[in-house]
């Protein structure tokens, strides 16, 4: 009973906070959190006795963010600057979206007062419409004065936001498409990707196309386009260059250790004797046995065959407009080759099993050393990747670390 009484309590106490809070944010003016609020709790049941305040809520809030977007509207509208278009489109958009999802809690009774909630729904649709058609065109000016004025990329990107957003709110607006895609094609920044070697050892065909692939990388850079093989008619506005410094490679060695292990292993039994030299007997009359032990040896021969090899490089990035390293990074990755077998002379029964299981491993060929380079060039692409993420190239030739 106690736990029913409290949990009775606990339900009373959140429903009294969650009006306390929405009534707080109507008193500071957070119409729209207050509305947000009384909706979803009217939403989950708008007849609960314990709701009615919220419809009381609502009602006040709507009125009241009603009268102060209108009244925002207004000045915006008497300012005359085509900049307030979006803001005055969103408002209209708001207005008209709280009336959405509050017209399916209508009717909301007020049973204390004995009359429904009363909401002053009005008709933003023809605002709306004009006010997008004047934003539409505003957003359009913009982006073709960006684009016949543009001396810098970042023009073009910032006329190709204008018109991406123009195309979200009024999809085939004139010729914002083809526009779009002129903006693009010039806010792109072109990257030459180069792989050079000062090593003495030859870079596997395999590795270089997979370091210069750069789809498989899965880079997300919307405003950048890598380019392993140069194309004649693109003007490159940075290069990134891969230099191959050093490649180290072991020579193929095979280590030997002998380990001796002893141990006492249980060799057949033997009958237990009494004083008179006879077979002792237990109560039941059985022959009295016990397990005979021995010592046995084993020379256990471990072979580990090793080879490493090691890659030294460097990724530099170039501004080729002025020629200057922006940014460059040492690079280096190992890749081990190591395999264990063994055999043995002696008693085997001697070993631990561990031990016992490298017995039936055996030798195996050394990989080459191009299989060698190439395995320590695949934690090179990953190390390459991270600093190319963390690496940004932005418009107006600046450079971000």
């Amino acid at each position: 009973m106690k736990k029913i009484i409290l949990f009775s309590f606990l339900i009373v106490l959140a429903a009294c906070g969650g009006v306390k809070k929405t009534q707080e944010a109507l008193n500071s003016g957070n119409y729209v959190s207050a509305m947000n609020r009384a909706i979803k709790n009217l939403t989950d049941n708008k007849t609960k006795k314990g709701n009615q305040t919220y419809v009381l809520l609502l009602e006040d809030a709507f009125a009241k963010n009603a009268q102060r977007e209108m009244e925002q509207i207004a000045f915006l509208k008497n300012d005359g600057n085509p900049a307030n278009l979006e803001t005055i489109y969103n408002k209209y958009l708001q207005l008209r979206q709280i009336q959405e999802r509050i017209r399916p809690l209508m009717p909301l009774p007020i049973y204390e007062e004995g009359r429904e909630a009363s909401f002053d729904f009005a008709n933003y649709d023809s605002r709306i419409v004009a006010t997008k058609n004047n934003l539409s065109e505003y957003l359009y000016s913009n982006a073709n004065n960006l684009l016949t004025s543009a001396k810098e990329k970042a023009d073009y990107r910032a006329a190709y936001n204008e018109l991406k957003y123009l195309q979200e709110i009024n999809p085939g607006f004139k010729e914002t498409v083809s526009k779009m895609d002129y903006a693009y094609n010039k806010g792109l920044e072109y990257v030459r990707v180069e792989i050079g070697n000062d090593t003495q050892q030859i870079i596997p065909e395999r590795l270089e196309e997979e370091l210069l692939d750069f789809n498989g990388y899965g880079l997300d850079n919307f405003w950048m386009e890598y380019h392993a093989n140069p194309l004649a008619d693109i003007k490159y506005d940075y290069a990134l260059n891969l230099n191959f410094r050093e490649i180290n490679i072991s020579p193929e060695q095979v280590k030997e250790k002998e380990i001796i292990k002893e141990k006492l292993v249980k060799d057949g039994f033997e009958y237990v004797l009494d004083d008179n030299g006879n077979v002792a007997k237990d109560s039941l009359g059985n022959d009295i046995k016990v397990d005979k032990f021995k010592k046995v040896t084993c020379n256990f021969y471990q072979f580990t065959q090793f080879k490493a090899a090691q890659i030294g490089a460097k990724v530099s990035f170039t501004d080729l407009e002025s020629g200057q390293e922006l940014n460059s990074y040492p690079l280096s990755s190992e890749f081990v080759f190591e395999h264990i077998y063994a055999n043995y002379r002696g008693d085997k029964r001697a070993l631990d099993t561990d031990l016992i299981t490298l017995l039936d491993v055996r030798a195996v060929p050394f990989p080459t050393n191009e299989q060698m380079v190439y395995d320590a060039g695949e934690d090179l692409k990953l190390r390459l990747k991270s600093i190319i993420t963390q690496n940004r190239f932005v418009a107006g030739n600046q450079f971000n670390d």
